[in-house]
């Protein structure tokens, strides 16, 4: 067996980050017969997908940002403002980002990320199924990925 002897740096370098990247994404293509068909596609890269809701002055009530990306949602914020939780509004953000990505995007599975005391209730109401729980991330709090198939 041979040892090799190596130096550790620390600190931040975009082209070094750059290059593991693209390091990365080439070993991935390699391994992957879904991934090498993606390459060159329009499905390999993200589209933004976001849905806003103004109240009647036009001030923003709630919206979601996610994005898409091959056949899946990805709900990375919801947030509904005050006054107009229990409305039922997150519900339908939520119900608007699934139809854009389904009917307009081919998507036939959505996922989000969230926190213990944020919403795994109402993404669970939502038809939403827990595949991931992550105690302790951060300390004291619990996070959830939760994934739901579309119609």
């Amino acid at each position: 067996m041979v040892s090799r002897m190596f130096r550790m740096e620390t600190g931040d370098d975009k082209d070094r980050r750059d290059l593991l990247r693209r390091r990365l994404r080439d070993t991935n293509t390699q391994a992957s017969p879904v991934l090498r068909a993606l390459r060159g596609t329009p499905a390999e890269r993200e589209l933004p997908l976001h849905v806003w809701a103004l109240d009647a002055d036009g001030a923003l009530a709630g919206g979601l940002v996610g994005h898409t990306w091959t056949t899946w949602l990805h709900v990375t914020y919801l947030w509904v403002d005050t006054p107009h939780r229990g409305s039922g509004l997150g519900g339908r953000l939520l119900a608007e980002a699934e139809r854009l990505a389904h009917e307009e995007r081919g998507c036939r599975d959505s996922r989000v990320e969230t926190w213990d005391f944020q919403a795994p209730e109402f993404y669970r109401k939502h038809g939403y199924k827990v595949v991931c729980v992550i105690p302790d991330y951060p300390p004291g709090i619990t996070e959830y990925t939760l994934t739901k198939r579309l119609p």
